[in-house]
């Protein structure tokens, strides 16, 4: 038999009950996280997307006519 930690102490009923709360408290931080970067990577693709198309559009319009300047006024 392999000697470990855990095949030679116990863990008592309070340490037991303290490692199955953290295991299920990570188990939900880790779905949090993954939900989350899933969100960031889809919004930052939407993102692209929409910048892609704006730079798309701006490319295809016209340039807006060059405003004419008026004459300075000479003051008395």
């Amino acid at each position: 038999m392999t000697l470990t930690k855990d095949s030679l102490f116990k863990p008592s009923k309070a340490e037991a009950k303290g490692d199955a709360t953290t295991r299920a408290a990570r188990a939900i931080i880790d779905q949090e996280t993954a939900r989350r970067d899933a969100k960031t990577e889809r919004l930052k693709a939407a993102r692209l997307a929409r910048d892609e198309a704006e730079q798309a559009a701006a490319a295809q319009a016209a340039p807006a006519p060059a405003r004419k300047r008026r004459a300075a006024v000479a003051k008395a």
